[in-house]
């Protein structure tokens, strides 16, 4: 019997729509705990493939017969034939995802935030990695924030709204992830900006971005408000003055980590001050859009992220500590495990090495941890 597959794009697509899904993890049970599919729907089994066949019928009778049925491992082997063997007993509507995990860590999917003069906010929700990043379109010219490396995205997105990308800008220097940055300002003949606190090891070109800087996309105006921490160049970014970009130094349910280039002492004190004075000074009322998500608990109704700032000020736990010192033991002790090859992730966004696609996406295997 032929085994038969589905992309990881329709997966996701089903994910995001909250239609149920039904995962056959094979991987290790350590590999499924650490990094898996998750959606307010899924329904996820964990059997490692090698136990598949010495699985008893109880475990086997937990898989649904009358429903789809989608089989995965860590690059598509082991779940094809996982999905062979299920079908070999009895499971006529079981499919392999196509490239495994690998596959579901690329698939972005486009919600539109609100709207903007001129145009409106759309924010690309990563669902493998739980990142996030930002296309703003106006009269017809875009800005794209925090670019993933699968700028292709990006690109066709563009072209389907027939706007023409003139900026591309990054937050910080990413540790969790491969910036697509310079690569689609490259294609799209836009300039790409960095904040230099982050680049003193970039080995190519780049726009500094600088506190207070103002950029115009079309009708709209993206202003640069420096707010180190995550790293000392972490920069966010106020969009119609009415949405807060905030990289990856404040998101919905928790706050940046300060440790990702060994600096976590000197950082957590930028952090706090961020945190706790530069943010305060902002209007309240912007809508926070982080490059990050960790739970699904922290998703809308339509899948976006996003929280009003005072509303993070009463509720999000990294916003309630203010005694500087017990902020800085919490935010330097008893982190979670850091992203999986992140010193290598910063030499490829410093350009200092080019990996080859396959060895790109195995360094961004695994979930981002880049919150504490």
């Amino acid at each position: 019997m032929t085994v038969k597959f589905v992309a990881a794009k329709d997966v996701a697509d089903e994910v995001f729509r909250r239609e149920p899904v039904h995962i056959l993890d094979v991987r290790t049970k350590e590999a499924s705990e650490d990094w898996h599919i998750e959606g307010d729907k899924v329904n996820l089994i964990n059997i490692p493939f090698k136990e598949l066949s010495d699985s008893d019928s109880a475990e086997l009778n937990e898989l649904p017969k009358d429903q789809p049925l989608y089989t995965i491992c860590a690059k598509g082997n082991d779940s094809q034939k996982a999905a062979d063997y299920l079908q070999e007993n009895g499971f006529s509507n079981v499919y392999s995802i196509e490239g495994g995990m690998a596959a579901w860590s690329e698939q972005l999917e486009p919600v539109k935030i609100g709207e903007v003069k001129g145009g409106a906010i759309y924010q690309f929700v990563r669902l493998g990695k739980g990142c996030l990043s930002y296309l703003i379109e106006s009269d017809g010219e875009a800005a794209v924030v925090d670019t993933s490396r699968v700028t292709e995205n990006y690109e066709k997105f563009a072209k389907e709204k027939g706007i023409k990308i003139k900026y591309v800008l990054d937050t910080h220097l990413h540790a969790d992830h491969i910036s697509g940055g310079k690569k689609l300002a490259e294609a799209a003949g836009a300039t790409y900006y960095l904040p230099p606190e982050d680049a003193e090891e970039v080995v190519f070109g780049f726009e500094p971005v600088t506190d207070g800087m103002k950029l115009e996309v079309g009708s709209t105006t993206i202003e640069a408000v420096y707010s180190p921490g995550h790293t000392i160049g972490s920069t966010t970014f106020v969009v119609d003055s009415k949405y807060l970009l905030t990289g990856d130094i404040l998101f919905v349910e928790s706050i940046g980590r300060p440790d990702l280039a060994g600096k976590a002492e000197d950082w957590a004190d930028d952090l706090y001050e961020t945190l706790y004075r530069r943010y305060k000074e902002l209007a309240q009322d912007l809508l926070v859009l982080p490059a990050h998500y960790a739970e699904v608990s922290e998703m809308n109704e339509d899948g976006s992220i996003s929280e009003k700032l005072s509303v993070l000020y009463e509720n999000n736990e990294g916003l309630q500590i203010q005694d500087e010192a017990k902020f800085i033991k919490r935010v330097t002790q008893g982190l979670k495990d850091q992203p999986n090859a992140y010193e290598e992730i910063r030499q490829t966004n410093m350009g200092k090495i080019n990996p080859p696609l396959d060895e790109a996406k195995e360094m961004e295997t695994g979930p981002n941890n880049c919150a504490v």
